[in-house]
């Protein structure tokens, strides 16, 4: 296994580059589906990195972008001017007005992901680990695990499926752990130098524990079975840990309100609030405690924006359960018919618990035979739009679903299937980033952990401009992300305080275009105070 491991590293320093220009010197190798933009083409032979990205000397700016036409991590630099040029679009940015820190950005362990990276040649496993994880890579953080089986497994399935044993004494990891799961977090753990923070969430308790007996259909968790299913969280903890994959949060139940409706076609669980709240005081939390595990972040609801802020408020409105929960979890499925004011309403409710997005995938509503979709550049223009609009309204990070999926968008029992970030062809050995790849990339790649979003607005009347601006206090460096939406180019000049006055970034972002800026801020003329703005 070790000489394996070398023959992979040799592999890679053939191709792996890091630094500034490691988007120049590593570019995509694009190849076209017929769809509106291309993938980026990965195998053991060859793949794209954008490197390692940061901020020049003060008053200097680095720009990435990304774009239908075809950039992919397109690196740029330049210079603050003392006037914005001919700008169609104006952002103010002023980091005396700051809000929530920045937690991180990751993807999801599941079978599905593990069986694909496990279907591809060992160097090219590596070379997408090293994609998503690795300082030249995305660098994610923060990635969820399902505890046990979800749709995005080959079979329905807990960790005890022993009919009764509500000792748990048959509780044990399966081979979709030690095959499909546990390999690849323990080596993102090594890839990555941030904090690597992994929260598991269960979809279905053993269908025993159940009211209709199932991991599917409509039917919650018999209250007999509340200490013998938080016992089944520690053991969990418990045995990841034991096999080198620490636990930072755990999460009460993956969208509790869909094991509500009737024939739900695969593994869930219902709650209610109110049982939720109670099991939570009753039986989870002091079963966590009790096992020395408090440390780990718990979440709730784990569900989408239809649930804020009552399900959440219902819980957290009670001491004895509060004492228990650090996050609000949530998912992406309802953002288009529910606004963001939801997230604002539950900040204000309660501001001393974070708000994180746990789930987002695209091509679950699209028609068969279109769930994948290759080289969509709409998909990554939804993804970035949807980070920015929840960067902005309080969410410390967003965690996308599965790190990797077949061709088909699977597997998946339920045939469930979506899309993916990274899409991998097993027959040719090769894998494919799309556009998606690159949306999550434009966020995780500058928005370093601990970074706390600032105020940041467009002036100028746009439709097809959002932003988002972020300032890392440990480096005095910032970060913003402008999405053009538009079929237009547009001239944006970004606007940053300095001592008295204004000094601005003038870059040009391409029609259908992400770019991302980062910098340090330019000394201001005769004054000590450069991160005060007056606009």
């Amino acid at each position: 296994m070790a000489a394996s491991r070398a023959v992979v590293l040799l592999l890679l320093a053939a191709f792996c580059c890091s630094g500034l220009g490691a988007a120049e010197v590593s570019p995509c190798h694009p190849r076209s589906y017929g769809a509106d933009s291309v993938v980026c083409v990965c195998s053991s032979d060859y793949c794209d990195f954008p490197g390692v990205l940061q901020a020049g000397p003060a008053g200097t700016y680095t720009s990435v972008t990304s774009s239908r036409d075809g950039l992919r991590f397109h690196v740029e630099s330049g210079s603050f001017s003392q006037s914005p040029s001919n700008a169609s679009v104006v952002v103010h940015v002023d980091d005396r007005y700051e809000y929530q820190a920045i937690m991180g950005f990751g993807g999801a362990f599941t079978d599905a992901a593990g069986i694909t990276i496990d279907s591809l040649p060992e160097v090219t496993q590596e070379v997408l680990l090293r994609s998503y994880f690795s300082p030249e890579g995305l660098e994610y953080n923060l990635c969820r695990v399902p505890i046990g089986g979800s749709d995005f497994s080959t079979r329905p399935y807990s960790y005890d499926d022993v009919e009764g044993d509500v000792e748990l004494s048959h509780f044990n990891l399966t081979l979709e752990d030690y095959r499909y799961k546990l390999p690849y977090i323990r080596r993102a753990k090594e890839l990555s130098e941030k904090e690597f923070m992994l929260f598991g969430s269960p979809w279905s308790p053993p269908a025993w524990m159940k009211e209709n007996g199932h991991f599917n259909g409509s039917g919650g968790l018999l209250k007999e079975m509340w200490q013998p299913w938080s016992n089944y969280f520690v053991k969990f903890v418990k045995q990841y840990e034991a096999e080198g994959a620490p636990l930072w949060g755990l999460t009460t139940q993956n969208e509790p309100l869909t094991g509500f409706e009737e024939d739900y076609p695969w593994n869930t669980c219902a709650w209610t609030a109110e049982d939720q709240r109670d099991w939570i005081k009753q039986s989870l939390g002091p079963a966590l405690e009790e096992a020395g595990l408090r440390r780990l972040k718990l979440m709730v609801p784990d569900h989408s924006r239809n649930a804020l802020p009552w399900y959440p408020a219902t819980i957290l409105e009670d001491p004895a359960a509060a004492l228990y929960v650090d996050g609000i979890a949530i998912h992406w499925y309802r953002d288009d018919v529910i606004g963001a004011s939801v997230m604002d309403e539950t900040q204000a409710l309660f501001p001393d618990r974070f708000l994180l997005y746990t789930e987002a995938c695209d091509g679950s509503y699209a028609p068969p035979g279109e769930r994948v979709v290759l080289g969509d550049w709409s998909r990554a223009e939804h993804y970035a739009y949807n980070i920015i609009e929840d960067l902005n309204h309080w969410s410390t990070g967003w965690v996308d679903w599965n790190l990797a999926l077949d061709t088909e968008g699977g597997p998946n029992w339920a045939f469930n299937f979506v899309d993916s970030p990274v899409i991998v062809d097993k027959e040719k050995g090769e894998f494919y980033k799309q556009p998606m790849f690159y949306a999550l990339g434009h966020f995780s790649k500058v928005l370093v952990p601990g970074s706390r979003r600032v105020y940041a607005s467009v002036s100028s009347p746009s439709d097809t401009v959002s932003v988002t601006a972020f300032h890392n206090p440990a480096d005095n460096t910032s970060a913003v992300v402008i999405l053009n939406s538009g079929d237009a180019a547009e001239v944006v000049a970004v606007g940053v305080g300095v001592g008295g006055g204004t000094h601005f970034i003038n870059v040009d972002i391409p029609a259908k275009a992400i770019t991302s800026l980062l910098f340090a801020p330019p000394e201001a003329d005769g004054e000590s105070d450069t991160n005060n703005g007056v606009f």
